[in-house]
């Protein structure tokens, strides 16, 4: 599997959709939303990087659950 790291600017400004603020939010409740269950977030000190592939895989993955509810 292929690694897409990007800092939080990076990933903003290539996925526009999605707000600085928004992030940001989703990165403070990692361990509670399941983005650190599914390694999306890697921190190197106080860097952030996001993993895109697997955040479109977790996006996929909550998005298939509520579907199914």
């Amino acid at each position: 599997m292929s690694t897409n790291l990007k800092s939080v600017n990076q990933f903003l400004d290539d996925n526009t959709a999605f707000t600085n603020g928004g992030i940001r939010a989703l990165i403070f409740n990692a361990e509670t939303n399941g983005l650190n269950k599914h390694g999306v977030i890697v921190r190197i000190g106080r860097k952030i990087l996001i993993d895109e592939n697997l955040f479109f895989t977790w996006l996929d993955s909550i998005n298939n659950n509520r579907s199914a509810a």
